[in-house]
């Protein structure tokens, strides 16, 4: 195995263990309860892991399953990006978790019952922001550009 594969493995489980420890991090000890869309985000991440860790477990299948993990994570990373997207009114969300949601020709007691069924945690308004960028936001910069550099460093040559 050549030392950049090495590195591409390692980084394509640190990748995936680090945002889901931020994601559970932010919702155990900082009370930010994800909504459909972020959990949407996660599943892809627990999937690299089991990639990245099969890597680990099996070494002659160490490229393939490690460019596996890259793929995963980079999921995820378009995934943040149409959350970012739905968060800042770019799109409308596909979730009942929206604003999004229309009641036109309903009466009174069938829009009290939709509201009274949604999600009380909104996949359109961000929760926390740092630098104006939201926890989506976050989640698809380092995931796109951790996936590039894992798929970099499993297809260089020595």
């Amino acid at each position: 195995m050549t030392p950049s594969l090495a590195q591409a493995r390692l980084l394509a489980l640190l990748i995936p263990a680090a945002l889901l420890a931020g994601a559970w991090g932010s919702q155990l000890i900082g009370h930010l309860y994800p909504c459909e869309m972020c959990h949407w985000q996660r599943w892809p991440h627990y999937a690299a892991l089991v990639a990245a860790l099969a890597a680990f477990a099996l070494p002659v299948e160490a490229r393939g399953l490690t460019l596996l993990a890259a793929v995963l994570i980079a999921g995820s990373g378009a995934i943040g990006v149409y959350h970012a997207g739905v968060e800042w009114g770019w799109w409308h969300g596909v979730t009942a978790c929206t604003q999004t949601a229309t009641f036109a020709g309903s009466s009174a007691d069938d829009r009290l019952a939709a509201l009274l069924r949604a999600p009380m945690i909104r996949c359109d308004v961000a929760q926390w922001r740092l630098a104006g960028v939201s926890l989506a936001g976050w989640n698809a910069l380092v995931s796109l550009v951790g996936a590039g550099a894992v798929i970099f460093l499993a297809e260089k040559r020595a």
